[in-house]
């Protein structure tokens, strides 16, 4: 059977990328696959036989001395530690595909030209823009932002589109002039490309991405193991990460003016902000903090509505999926590929992206509907999961992508029964 090496910055299930990079990894192992892991080391990741070739931690935001500082500064642009560990595992464990996920600012793509060099195929799943944009969300504090598509990638340093920071747009910026302009890292390396929605396709295509190099593979969801429930709760509910770009402090505006409950499941910067701003707004929102496991699925079970008021390029989410697969409706602002999961008045309603009186009317529309109109909505977003959103499906669609890179992925009974 074929040998596959899963690499990503976190080894352990922080974001949706992750997430995908752990369930991609195990379902090509129910195939009969032999994987190996290369990853960052971190106190919170899964056990691993590879972690010896993993790594050492970097995680940003923590007080580190001014010279570790220059140190991961220098691993961010090119990490020569990622390259060398690589290698190591390299000369043990040849791959027939190497799978990438997310692996800028912590592994880097100094790894690129070494699996290239070993004539080991690279495919890579883009969760971000980042082989588009330096910072990777098309996004700053100005809104969402493409400047860098006709002009210099220290656009990213001018309008600090890091963090807000001069020094880290600065450290991005080296790091994407010597990959994206000068080695062209990622477009002479990747043998392929994964997106798992239209849009980001389309808008890498619009960047100046040859549309050849691209295969759209939706994510999954294993609905087996959730029981759906479609009766209507008695709340909207978000749950997700609390920044900027996810649009919280709109939906907490639009949940004021519709004067609907709202329940906030999530942690974030924004935390002590968007708390204050409900409470300024009298709004009726019950922050219940970061959740997980079956008290998510309790609450995801108990709402009338999930809702992602996104406000910039959204990829494919997965709460949109997992909504769906609990037989919940989705609103979703209509924004990057969100629109894509929600077939309008049948699975859910879209609202204009950053719009709190749109919002805020298709909240009252949502919460005015029939119970009955509320669980057809939900049945037929559990059904499309189930038929569209298959682990089975997306087997199915990324053997293609491993075969299309000159990768054997010979069909066995577990193929047909996933």
């Amino acid at each position: 059977m074929p040998r596959l090496l899963n690499i990503n910055n976190y080894h352990y299930r922080r974001g949706g990328a992750d997430a995908v990079y752990l369930d991609h990894a195990a379902l090509f192992e129910r195939l009969g696959w032999t994987s190996a892991f290369f990853s960052m080391h971190h106190e919170k990741n899964a056990p691993s036989e590879w972690s010896r070739f993993f790594i050492d931690e970097i995680e940003f935001g923590q007080a580190y001395s001014a010279r570790d500082k220059i140190a991961m500064a220098g691993k961010v642009i090119y990490s020569f530690e990622a390259r060398s560990r690589l290698a190591r595992l390299l000369d043990e464990f040849r791959p027939d595909v190497a799978h990438l996920h997310n692996i800028y600012h912590h592994i880097s793509p100094s790894i690129l030209e070494l699996l290239h060099a070993r004539q080991i195929p690279v495919v890579l799943t883009t969760h971000d823009l980042k082989i588009a944009c330096p910072a990777y969300k098309m996004l700053n504090s100005l809104g969402v932002c493409e400047r860098c598509r006709e002009g210099s990638v220290f656009n990213v340093v001018r309008y600090r589109c890091v963090r807000d920071s001069l020094a880290a747009s600065l450290v991005v910026g080296l790091e994407s002039a010597l990959h994206d302009r000068v080695l062209h890292s990622y477009r002479r390396y990747v043998t392929r490309v994964v997106t798992p929605s239209i849009f980001y396709r389309d808008t890498f295509v619009r960047w100046g991405w040859p549309a050849e190099r691209f295969s759209v593979v939706p994510n999954f969801v294993d609905c087996s193991v959730i029981e759906p429930c479609y009766s209507p709760g008695s709340y909207f509910l978000y749950f997700g990460r609390l920044s900027s770009e996810k649009g919280v402090a709109t939906l907490i505006r639009s949940a004021a003016v519709a004067g609907v409950p709202l329940k906030i499941a999530g942690t974030g910067p924004l935390d002590a902000e968007l708390r204050a701003l409900a409470g300024e707004l009298g709004a009726e929102v019950e922050f219940v903090g970061f959740q997980s496991g079956g008290a998510l699925q309790a609450l995801i079970a108990g709402a009338r509505a999930v809702v992602l008021p996104s406000e910039w390029y959204e990829n494919a989410p997965m709460s949109v999926l997992e909504a769906y697969a609990f037989g919940k409706p989705v609103i979703g602002a209509r924004i990057g590929g969100i629109p894509e999961l929600v077939r309008e008045g049948r699975t859910g309603v879209c609202f204009a992206s950053g719009d709190a009186d749109d919002c805020a009317r298709v909240l009252s529309e949502v919460w005015c509907m029939a119970p009955d109109q509320l669980e057809s909505m939900g049945r037929e977003g559990r059904a499309w999961v189930e038929s569209d959103f298959s682990p089975s499906r997306y087997l199915q669609a990324m053997q293609a992508v491993y075969e299309s890179v000159g990768v054997s992925t010979p069909v066995t009974a577990a193929t047909l029964t996933l």
